[in-house]
């Protein structure tokens, strides 16, 4: 690969970045998209912007269903390889087309975004992890290739908040994590948020919270609408915030930048 696509979730970029993936990467070229723009603020994705942006990160913000971004997103990545068929000429070779790899942790909307580019479904694409499941190149013009990969993930998540933010947002498989302590985390951290806070809980609901006991929040909704059964409560909760019920939230903020 020329240069290699990073896809990670704007509502949580440094959750969905994998920690082998630097030394993976090596030298190549590197452009990392945040996917889901949509889902977060404006507030949140200036922020992330400007952290990238010191860093000296090539990013682009993408909503992978209405295809935002996605058409800057090949003309960057032709135009970071170009120097690949500047060399192939000094060789006295063909010219070929730049060839992108496209990875990142599962559901995070990689499949979504080359079906974008390409404005047409050409790799399988649905809302859960897992529906990739084999390397397939496909073509964008004359002069860009795309592989499609499935998602990865680490053996082991070592960082808990990072594994608990994954499963709020979606991006592992149900069978991995509890719901009803998951809901009850995302209860708490909704409650903390400035952007949200308790009364956006009650507004939804119409139980308050004091923010200290997720479960017993959702254990109360479980009462309030589903006939005690805090596992359909604990789903509620996690739909409505995936759903936007709260506002689009980013879950992550850029760590401080010690000068």
């Amino acid at each position: 690969m020329d240069v290699v696509i990073e896809v990670r979730d704007a509502r949580i970029p440094m959750s969905t970045s994998h920690p082998q993936m630097d030394s993976w990467i090596g030298n190549r070229k590197r452009i990392l998209v945040l996917n889901r723009e949509d889902m977060i603020s404006t507030t949140d994705r200036n922020a992330w912007a400007t952290y990238y942006a010191r860093q000296g990160t090539k990013v682009v913000f993408s909503n992978g269903k209405l295809g935002m971004g996605s058409m800057k997103l090949g003309r960057l990545a032709k135009t970071l390889a170009a120097g690949v068929n500047v060399k192939r000429r000094a060789k006295g070779l063909l010219p070929r087309p730049v060839r992108a790899g496209i990875v990142g942790y599962p559901n995070v909307g990689k499949s979504s975004l080359i079906n974008r580019l390409l404005k047409r479904r050409m790799c399988p694409a649905a809302p859960r992890p897992g529906v990739t499941r084999v390397l397939k190149w496909v073509r964008f013009g004359t002069d860009l290739e795309l592989l499609d990969s499935p998602g990865i993930i680490p053996m082991r998540i070592s960082d808990q908040s990072a594994a608990i933010k994954l499963a709020i947002c979606d991006d592992i498989g149900e069978r991995s994590y509890d719901v009803v302590d998951v809901a009850a985390i995302l209860v708490q951290m909704l409650s903390r948020l400035p952007a949200v806070g308790n009364k956006a809980l009650y507004d939804r609901y119409k139980i308050v919270t004091d923010g200290r006991c997720g479960k017993i929040y959702v254990q109360k909704l479980a009462l309030q609408l589903f006939s005690g059964n805090i596992n359909q409560a604990a789903f509620r909760v996690l739909s409505d915030f995936r759903k936007g019920k709260f506002g689009w939230i980013a879950l992550e903020r850029p760590p401080q930048i010690v000068p």
